[in-house]
């Protein structure tokens, strides 16, 4: 069983940055993808990026390239969404994913707020 929790969001005006965090519980996070996903009000949730098991390889939705940045260290056990160029399109609930034989595990995600 794994448990994820994802930490650091919070108000940031546009074109500010913010760091958000997801530590993951149990013993097989290194094994596993992680992925990062936004749900903004009233829309469905959407991928954000994620990043493969080495952290060795990074894909990104189109509407955050070249803006956001995922990284992990294993031996923490964390994965790292790095934000920057934030704009009001950005406000949304933040969640990490990892899929192990098909069953999805989600954190309870973390509000980011970009103001105008």
């Amino acid at each position: 069983h794994v448990q994820l929790v994802e930490s650091g969001g919070g108000l940031v005006q546009a074109w500010g940055s913010l760091r958000l965090s997801c530590a993951a519980s149990g013993r097989t996070f290194s094994r596993y993808a992680m992925g990062w996903f936004r749900q903004a009000p009233g829309k469905e949730r959407e991928f954000v990026g994620a990043i493969n098991r080495s952290g060795g390889s990074t894909y990104y939705a189109d509407s955050v390239k070249g803006r956001f940045t995922i990284s992990r260290d294993n031996a923490k056990k964390t994965v790292y969404l790095q934000m920057n160029s934030l704009t009001p399109e950005d406000t949304a609930n933040y969640y990490c994913n990892i899929s192990i034989y098909g069953m999805d595990y989600w954190g309870t995600g973390t509000l980011v707020t970009v103001s105008s």
